[in-house]
Order: structure tokens, then C-alpha cells, then sequence
């Protein structure tokens, strides 16, 4: 459950595209704030429209499921707020997603340093002799 837990947080905030993406909707949402806070206005402001375009479709999606509860909920605050975090995670994952498909699968981290010789076995039908080309490459893997 642990690693589960660790690969989907790895997913939505550990490459740069979702970075970026979280960023941008912090950034929108403070504008919003600063705009419900700050900004006098006569009609009514149409800056909370950025968190609803960023969050597209996926807000769109929980609003829908809002209203089989009724259209009370789905228009109250306590349900939109929630929502527009729970699109945001569900955004910036999608996003990691799509970056590992472009790489071609998990990321591949380098094992720890200081391990030993004995900490490493040899690939399975591996002879211990290196291919000509590959002198200085070793055949080892580290042990998981």
C-alpha cells in the first residue's frame, strides 16, 4: 500500500510537467483570491472562470456527479471546493502518466551508493565474460 501510495505522489508531483501545471493553478487561485478579496466590482468577476478552465474536464465530470445528489450540492461550496482540488490531483497525475508514457515507462533510478560487490549478483544465463565492445561497462545489477 506504501509503495502504491509513494508511485501515484511520484506520478503527480514528481516530474516537471505537473510542476508546472500545479503551479499554474496556484497561481490562478491566488488570483482569484486577490480578486474576491481586493477588487470592488460592479457586476460579478469572472476570474474564477481560470480555475475552472484549468480543471477541465475533470471538474466538469465531478459536477455532473454533483448532481445526481441534487443541484443543491453541486452549486454549494462544499462540494466545489473539494472538487476542484480532487480535479486539480486527478490533472497533475493524468499529466505524470502521460510524461512516463512519452519516456516509455517508470523511471529507472540509479541504485545507492556504497554497495559492494556482495550486494550485486550477476543476470540470470550471464557467463561473467564481457562482450568485446563492453569492456568497461560492468554485468552486474544491483539486488532488489
Amino acid at each position: 500500500m506504501h509503495a502504491r501510495l509513494t508511485s501515484l505522489a511520484q506520478l503527480t508531483f514528481g516530474n516537471l510537467a505537473s510542476r508546472i501545471y500545479l503551479a499554474l493553478v496556484a497561481a490562478a487561485a491566488l488570483f482569484v483570491a486577490v480578486d474576491t478579496a481586493f477588487v470592488h466590482q460592479e457586476d460579478a468577476s469572472l476570474a474564477g472562470i481560470w480555475l475552472f478552465l484549468l480543471t477541465a474536464p475533470t471538474i466538469f465530470a465531478l459536477m455532473a456527479l454533483g448532481t445526481l445528489f441534487g443541484e443543491g450540492v453541486a452549486e454549494s461550496a462544499a462540494f466545489l471546493y473539494p472538487a476542484l482540488v480532487v480535479a486539480v490531483l486527478v490533472q497533475a497525475c493524468a499529466l505524470g502518466l502521460f510524461v512516463r508514457l512519452l519516456r516509455g515507462g517508470p523511471q529507472r533510478t540509479a541504485p545507492a551508493r556504497g554497495l559492494t560487490h556482495r550486494a550485486c549478483v550477476r543476470p540470470r544465463g550471464h557467463s561473467g565474460a564481457r562482450p568485446a565492445g563492453l569492456a568497461e561497462s560492468p554485468p552486474w545489477r544491483p539486488r532488489h
